[in-house]
């Protein structure tokens, strides 16, 4: 199969949509599960290389690394990392991306078409199924089908743990508490912070709150970050008083259910009185290649995940550029 066109890939930022590309997964029984994966991680997509590796002690997940272009990438079968048993033969589509800074590959046996949607058409994961699949991130219906979208994300991290947002031990916790003074004399940084992982926003509250100069508060998703925001501005404008007395600083993801990051930005920079706010963005997308995404919306920062150390540093330095006096 031929490389992923680059023409035709959304190139302006904020409106609220993405591109999906649609895969699936033949199990022995018969039964095809579709799947959906951001097309901006996507880089190419591949026929089942020959000359496969299979390292040693690797997860039950990985078929092994190949060379492509002078590069090795993990191969992935989709398949048994979601717990399906995928149907051999056929001509299996090997999708390669790029998010989190790494490379990777995922084995699944076809792929449908890529298809333009708005983020508010993907519904959030019904609680009752994250805990069971954590794999999935948000669900819509495409053609009369039924497409999970994938937390990719979580699949790197079975390979590699580091490539989590890992806490900081105490040792480099200290030293970033030593080199700045933000917040001093004021109490800690609030933060409105906007992940639809329930995973990474427990680990991103907890290690900006141990550094005692944050007080974080966690929103699902970009329309709920939006939702807070507004309750916020209508406070302030109902006290006569500035939206920084209630709020420093907002914090998102960009790929999120019904919201994304880019528009949540937009329209935050877009308000008079919401544009006073600094505002990062923390994603596995910031790549150099997308980084012209969020500078177009107006974002102050942007920060690829893991990271906690450049974004805790990043946060104390911007907040501390906005207000040079405090």
């Amino acid at each position: 199969m031929a490389s992923k066109e680059k023409k035709g890939i959304l190139l302006e930022s904020g409106t609220n949509e993405l591109e999906i590309v649609e895969i699936y997964i033949d199990e022995v029984g018969g039964y095809r599960g579709y799947y959906g994966v951001n097309v901006a991680k996507v880089i190419e997509m591949i026929e089942l290389p020959a000359n496969i590796t299979k390292p040693p002690q690797s997860a039950p997940f990985v078929n092994g690394v190949f060379n492509h272009r002078g590069r090795v990438i993990t191969l992935i079968d989709l398949g048994t990392w979601l717990n399906k048993t995928r149907m051999e033969g056929g001509r299996p589509i090997v999708v390669i991306t790029e998010f989190n800074e790494t490379l990777a590959s995922f084995l699944v046996s076809g792929v449908t078409r890529i298809h333009r949607t708005s983020w508010s058409n993907i519904n959030p994961v019904s609680p009752y199924l994250q805990g069971c699949c954590d794999a999935m991130t948000g669900v819509i219906h495409l053609e009369g089908r039924t497409v999970l979208i994938l937390d990719l994300e979580s699949a790197i991290v079975g390979i590699d743990p580091s490539l989590s947002v890992p806490f900081l031990d105490s040792k480099v916790r200290a030293q970033l508490v030593a080199k700045s003074a933000v917040g001093e004399g004021r109490g800690p940084l609030r933060v409105l912070h906007a992940d639809d992982s329930g995973m990474i926003r427990r680990m991103t509250k907890q290690f900006l709150e141990e550094d005692k100069g944050f007080l974080v508060t966690s929103v699902v998703d970009g329309s709920s970050a939006w939702d807070c925001l507004l309750s916020l501005k209508e406070k302030a404008t109902a006290q006569k008083k500035p939206i920084t007395d209630f709020i420093d600083m907002v914090l998102s993801d960009i790929e999120m259910p019904q919201m994304d990051g880019y528009h949540l930005c937009l329209k935050t920079k877009a308000d008079a009185v919401l544009k006073t706010l600094p505002f990062v963005l923390f994603s596995s997308l910031i790549t150099d290649k997308l980084r012209h995404k969020g500078e177009s919306v107006g974002a102050d920062a942007q920060i690829s995940k893991p990271n906690p150390a450049e974004l805790i540093q990043q946060l104390k330095g911007l907040w501390a550029d906005w207000h040079p006096s405090a």
